[in-house]
Order: structure tokens, then sequence, then C-alpha cells
């Protein structure tokens, strides 16, 4: 055959392109056939029988309602009213108004088909200073919006910190008695939903809660430590998901699910051969030695220690047993990769740089690399071999102008999301074992310190009204979770 193999048959090389490689003696039908898949044309483009299509929101960035039913303040209420800090003065006082309008963002969800929905509890609502009695008020928010989700015909896939810190816990993160507060929570919240819900995630995003918040100042409470300190807030950020494991699993009914969503630093290798694979791995495993890494292993790296020398953390007897706790799932936000290469340095890899001119999205940080998400799953589950994978966050920000028929045709977005689920498909066709994808966002919502200047939503929000309207990424995604492939 070639040199084409019925591996390679399965991947990267389309119908009219095999066709020719293999001298025009198949057609797109029998390269479905040959490849293991259904003999239609469109065989190759379909998700595993059973994928889970969901989307994704966060409690502050939607929800609102900042000063009602005993809701506590947070780091973001502090942070996003000190001038200065987020663009145009925007905060998440109104954002979506979604604690009063749940109802209506379940009903888009219906719309879309999708049979899951990834939402955040604001840990303010359940306890308002972060410890001591809890607040019936938050918790009948989230039930009700459990309810209805299930009601619907959606599984409610919960985060139990996405960044909203009650400034009630002194020190924030750089205290350790704050771990154990969110170890108290995540119990207590564990013992109330999970009759109902299936799939908790400990955290959101720990570099970002971590270091873009305590060494780069850009996130709440935006500070910029000595790396000494920094060290210890994400050692204290581990420490928070791992016990917090813990005292999900003491009070979980049985079935439950644990997890985390991380957005690991993600690797490609610039070229898929033997060195560059192997590069890519090493850097994997390295450049998140203090987050994931640590997680899945029960350990700092001896590299990560050295080179931290006298600022690295301070570790207690049993924390790296809590922070390596078992876990369920992992789950990934994967937005922009960074390219690999094999070098002949101490490390055995070489970071190359985004370029002037490398393709990004309207967030100046959001380069393009579609790649990203088969490469996410691929390392992670090579290094750790995770139970199952999740993608509990994937999207982009567009310009998103209304036409005058008030419509947005986000055509842009769509070749996002249709390029980057290329590349899931192929992981899935791989065997690799993710089970599901969360759309960031559902909606148009306050987008952190860039206030609403960045819209990541695949449904158009008014703020001045609060109104809802599907975008054409809208219509792109529902034909894509109807069908379960590529459209």
């Amino acid at each position: 055959m070639t040199g084409i193999n019925r591996r390679q048959l399965g991947m990267g090389l389309g119908a009219a392109a095999l066709g020719s490689a293999l001298g025009g003696r198949l057609d797109a039908a029998q390269v479905g056939a040959q490849a293991g898949g259904a003999a239609a044309p469109q065989a190759g483009l379909a998700f595993p029988e059973g994928f889970l299509w969901g989307c994704a929101t966060a409690a502050y960035q939607i929800e609102g309602a900042v000063r009602e039913d005993g809701r506590g303040q947070t780091n973001w209420d502090v942070f996003s009213h000190t001038p200065g800090k987020t663009s145009d003065g925007g905060t998440g006082d109104v954002a979506c108004d979604s604690y009063h309008r749940y109802a209506e963002d379940i009903a888009l969800l219906k719309a879309l088909g999708v049979k899951a929905y990834r939402f955040s509890i604001a840990w303010s609502r359940i306890f308002p200073d972060g410890r001591g009695k809890p607040n019936q008020k938050g918790l009948d928010y989230y039930n009700r919006l459990i309810d209805g989700l299930l009601a619907a015909g959606i599984e409610p896939h919960v985060t139990l910190f996405h960044w909203d810190l009650p400034t009630g816990l002194a020190g924030g993160w750089q205290s350790r008695d704050t771990s154990y507060a969110f170890a108290d929570y995540a119990g207590y919240m564990a013992g109330k939903i999970t009759d109902r819900v299936k799939h908790l995630m400990t955290v959101n995003e720990l570099r970002c809660f971590t270091d873009l918040s305590y060494m780069t100042g850009g996130k709440a409470p935006g500070l910029k430590l000595p790396m000494g300190e920094v060290n210890q807030v994400r050692h204290h950020g581990v420490l928070a998901h791992g016990l917090g494991v813990q005292a999900i699993r003491a009070s979980a009914k049985p079935g439950t699910q644990v997890g985390l969503a991380d957005n690991a630093t993600i690797f490609v290798p610039v070229i898929e051969t033997q060195e560059h694979i192997a590069a890519t791995m090493k850097a994997m495993r390295e450049e998140n030695a203090m987050f994931l890494t640590a997680i899945m292993e029960g350990r700092y790296l001896d590299s990560y220690l050295a080179a931290q020398g006298k600022d690295a953390p301070k570790v207690k007897d049993g924390d790296m047993k809590a922070i390596g706790s078992a876990l369920d799932f992992v789950s990934l936000n994967v937005y922009t990769p960074n390219y690999v290469r094999a070098a002949d340095n101490a490390a055995g890899y070489e970071i190359l740089p985004h370029l002037p001119q490398s393709p990004r999205m309207a967030s100046p940080w959001l380069y393009v690399g579609p790649e990203a998400l088969y490469w996410s799953v691929r390392t992670v589950n090579d290094l750790w071999k995770p139970k199952a994978l999740y993608i509990s966050e994937n999207g982009c920000s567009a310009d998103d102008p209304v036409a005058a028929d008030g419509k947005v045709y986000d055509a842009d977005r769509i070749m996002y999301l249709r390029n980057y689920l290329t590349h899931l498909q192929r992981a899935a066709r791989e065997n690799y074992p993710i089970k599901g994808y969360f759309l960031w966002s559902l909606m148009d919502n306050f987008e952190w310190e860039d206030g609403y200047t960045k819209l990541f939503g695949i449904h158009h929000v008014d703020f001045k009204t609060g109104k809802r309207t599907p975008k054409l990424s809208a219509d792109w995604y529902r034909e894509l979770v109807r069908t379960n492939r590529l459209v």
C-alpha cells in the first residue's frame, strides 16, 4: 500500500488526498471502510457514540446579584471596583444576571441540544465569609439551578472554585488556612448536591488564581510577590485541591466522580517525529511541575525543587499524599499551544516563541493552534493515564459586531472551533479516553480583567437589557451536537 498503513488511513489525510496517494484506487466511501469506520463518506468526521457535548460558564462571570440573598464579598468584587484594574471599569455586579435569569440559560442549553452544563458555585453564596454558618438562600439557588437542568435532561458538571475567593478568608491564598477552609466548603457541598450532581471539579485553573494573581498581578487580588511567596501560594492551591478531593470523597453519595479543571500549559511538537514528541512529553511534565504534575504524581519533581532553591515551597507531612489523591477524571481548559523542538541542552527541549505574525483571535494571548486539543489529551494520557479526560473549556474571543438584522455572524469563531475540534476528533479516533467537550462559553459575559471588551459566547448578550440571542456559532454548534460529527 505504498507505505501507508491502516492506522494512517484513520489520520491526517482527507479522502481525496488519500485516494491520490493510493493511486486513485479508493473512493471516499472505501476510505471510511478501510479506516475501520462506516462506509459513509462523512464517517471519518464522527465522534464516539455517547460523546458528551456541553457548554461552560463561571459564577462571577454570569450571575450578578452580588449583594443579594446573603452572598459575601469576594476578591473579584474588590478588584473589579478598584480603578484601573479592569477594562472600562467593568464589574460582575450584574453581568448576565443569571442569578435571576437562569431559567433562560437552561432554555438556551436545551435549544442547543447539549446534554451537559459546566458551571461554578460561588463559595461566598454558601459561606459568605468563606467558613462558618452556611447560607441557605445561596444553597437554594444552586438547588433550583441543578433541578432545572435535570428536568431539561442536562447533566450538571460543577466546579467548586472558579477564582471568586471570599474576602473573609484573611490572607487569601497566601494563607495555608484557606486550603482547609476550601476543604470544609467542598465537603459540605458534596453532602448537599451529589444526590443529583455526579461530576465535581475542585478548582479551576490553578495557574490563574496563583501565578496571575500573586506573581504577575493581572488578576485578583493583583499582587506581585517574591518568588518564595508565589511558590507557597501555588502549594496552597494544589493542597486545597487535594484536601478538597478527600473531603468530597468523605461526604459524597456513591457514584460521584471527582476531578479538577486545569489550564495546564500545553505543548505541541513542531514536527511529529519521535525526537520532537519525546521533547514535548518532557516539556509537558517539567513545565507543569508545580500544578498538574504534582497532582498526578503526588510529588514535586526534583528538577523543580532544585530550580526554586531557597524559594521552594514549604511542605508539611501528609501534604503530597493529599495533593496526589486519586482522581476519577482530569478536565483540561485548552486554548493555545506552545510549540516544542528537541534540543541539545540540559532540559532536552526548547519552547519556541510565538511570533508577531502568529495567528491569534481577539484576545492578544489567544494564539491559534488547533493541534493543542489533540496534544493536550495525548500528553496527559501518555504521561499519567487518567481514567477519563474531558475538555472543560475551549473557545475563543471575537469582535462580534451585531449585524443590521440583529444577528452576530461570527464565522471566525466557527473557523476556530471547527479546526480545534478536528484535532479532538483525532484524539477520539485514536482511542484516547476523551469523554466530552465543554465549549467556552454559553454566552458573552464578564471576562475578568478584560471586562466586557472581549466576547467568548456563542450567544450574544445585550448587557443593558440582558437579552440573549444565538450567534451563527450557536447554530453551528447545535448541528454538531445533533449529528455528533464535524459539520
